[in-house]
């Protein structure tokens, strides 16, 4: 049982930071961005290759980053520049990195068992330790960030555009800049799980978006009335809880391959639970929704 539940923190903290990358894009800028089922897969196939040839692992980490930060730069060029539909843009970016992670890895899958991973290289540190330090430094940073006057313009774009716009703050570069973050985190996600289960694989991004948001939903429906829980410590929480969920499904017999049924089922089910409450404090969002509205412009006019 203790090694069932302390499977589920791991496996729950690496997600974690999946969820807090579709956190940037589904809650702060309303961006259904699909790319991040192609750069998960894309951090793992960039780890893949760079330990095959020695590459420190947490420098792997980085170069990860990097290259997911590259594609979420694609998706939002795509949009703000070719005029393309946000949901299509991240279709055709998450289409193309397919190929690309093909290409980068030369097969469909890779092992990592003679390869040197973050969890080898500082073996004294128990696997579920380290991971949750990634997790929990990923939201520490992200907290920062947002405190930011670049932060506090991400969180403006997502309210209102036009309002940003007539600021004299370029609404595009900030999409940009948060479909990038929002990305290198996803293949930050992508890097250590593939270091952690082993093995990297060409379709090991499929339903990551899903995931992401289930996690993020399942959070935020759970933790919502507790006023002191920042959004992006709800994220965290939420991807711990849906692990939950989808290990006690496979306690109680349900077979591996209805796990992306199960995942849907979750989604629904908080959704549905949401669109109802949300008939009967319908008045009470839009006042606080206007407040948020009013505050993040205060802040980025102060920052101007």
């Amino acid at each position: 049982m203790l090694g069932f539940l302390v499977n589920i923190l791991e496996q729950g903290f690496i997600f974690a930071i999946v969820s807090l990358g579709v956190y940037i894009t589904y809650k702060i800028l309303d961006f259904p961005d699909l790319s991040v089922d192609g750069t998960f897969p894309l951090g793992a196939a960039v780890t893949a290759v760079c330990l095959s040839k020695g590459v420190n692992p947490f420098q792997t980490c980085i170069y990860s980053i990097l290259v997911g930060m590259l594609g979420g730069a694609i998706t939002g060029l795509l949009h703000v520049k070719l005029k393309i539909t946000n949901l299509l843009s991240g279709i055709l970016v998450m289409i193309g990195l397919y190929s690309i992670n093909l290409r980068i890895m030369g097969k469909s899958n890779i092992s990592f068992f003679k390869f040197e991973t973050i969890f080898t290289k500082v073996s004294i540190i128990s696997p579920v330790v380290l991971v949750g330090l990634f997790a929990i430094g990923v939201k520490v940073v992200l907290d920062l960030f947002l405190k930011t006057k670049l932060g506090f313009m991400l969180k403006a774009v997502g309210d209102n555009e036009q309002l940003v716009t007539s600021l004299g703050v370029n609404k595009d570069t900030v999409k940009i800049v948060g479909l990038m973050v929002s990305n290198g985190l996803v293949a930050l996600g992508g890097s250590i799980m593939a270091q952690h289960q082993g093995y990297a694989a060409v379709g090991m991004g499929t339903g990551t978006v899903v995931i992401g948001l289930a996690a993020v939903i399942l959070g935020e429906a759970i933790l919502k009335n507790l006023k002191f829980v920042k959004a992006t410590t709800m994220a965290l929480m939420g991807a711990i809880l849906y692990k939950i969920a989808i290990g006690g499904s496979l306690r109680i017999g349900l077979p591996p391959s209805d796990l992306k049924f199960m995942t849907a089922v979750i989604v629904i089910i908080v959704l549905g639970t949401n669109n109802v409450n949300f008939n009967f404090n319908r008045a009470k969002r839009e006042k606080s929704e206007v407040k948020t509205v009013v505050a993040n412009t205060k802040s980025v006019q102060s920052l101007q």
